[in-house]
């Protein structure tokens, strides 16, 4: 006997969202990888046994799917799984906030994100005057073995004109008006490491242009390329004072070398 096939099509599983690399540098670099309402770090450091688990989730403001939380049919479907329609969470806070999406609209979750990141942006400021020779040590060790001393010489450009030129926009230039307060203890940091180390300033300046020139290739750029060299500069760093250190240090290199002028 011969079994008929059934004509009933399979339910297929949604498409998984797909976010852009840009989005992602820029979501998780102005909520310092924190979660956006409870503020609890969002990378487990890594253990004897295992390495460092990242348990953060991109969540949407506006579902890309019908008929899911906040879901608004006008909304532009090129803009759903961008930056501006992200928040980052906790996996305590994403289940709540998209089942209980009644009680989490659009404005609630925007105002959320809106706060934290100047919340963020408030603690790097107050961490600054922490930052002294031993942070600045730490950020240092994390990039001199990044790269080679580059051979090739570039025309500085000013700052303004490097901003321009990498499509930076103003909310990075907090990051870099904050860095550039203490260039002038970069400096000096930097000339008391080369009376050992003579070589250690270029080793420095050539661990950032490595960087620059792997993630431009890459294709990421503007915000999102100054968000990846910050979190490089950091060395992968939660405490909000090493990570003050990286965007003073790479504040203090992009005004004074050829990081950023490619």
């Amino acid at each position: 006997m011969v079994k008929k096939k059934s004509t009933k099509k399979k339910s297929q599983a949604a498409p998984k969202a797909q976010f852009p690399d840009r989005a992602l540098k820029l979501l998780w670099g102005f909520a310092a990888a924190r979660c956006s309402r409870c503020r609890c770090d969002l990378i487990e450091p890594a253990t004897a046994l295992d390495p460092a688990a990242v348990v953060g989730q991109n969540a949407h403001i506006r579902s890309y799917k019908k008929g899911g939380p906040r879901h608004e049919a006008t909304y532009p479907a090129s803009k759903l799984h961008q930056y501006e329609n992200l928040i980052l969470l906790c996996p305590n806070h994403h289940s709540p906030v998209d089942q209980q999406w009644r009680s989490y609209s659009v404005q609630d979750l925007e105002k959320l994100k809106a706060d934290h990141e100047q919340w963020v942006r408030d603690r790097l400021q107050s961490s600054v005057p922490g930052v002294g020779f031993a942070q600045m040590e730490v950020v240092a060790s994390a990039l001199l073995g990044a790269g080679i001393v580059p051979t090739a010489n570039f025309n500085l450009l000013d700052p303004a004109s490097k901003m321009a030129k990498n499509g930076l926009s103003q909310r990075v230039r907090f990051d870099l008006t904050l860095g550039l307060s203490k260039a002038h203890e970069v400096e000096d940091f930097v000339v008391h490491v080369a009376t050992r180390d003579p070589t250690f300033a270029e080793r420095l300046k050539a661990g950032f242009v490595t960087e620059y020139t792997r993630q431009k290739s890459a294709g990421i750029q503007g915000d999102a390329l100054f968000f990846a060299l910050a979190e490089f500069a950091s060395g992968g760093r939660r405490d909000f004072q090493y990570q003050a250190a990286g965007r003073i240090m790479l504040a203090y290199l992009f005004e004074k070398c050829e990081v950023f002028e490619k």
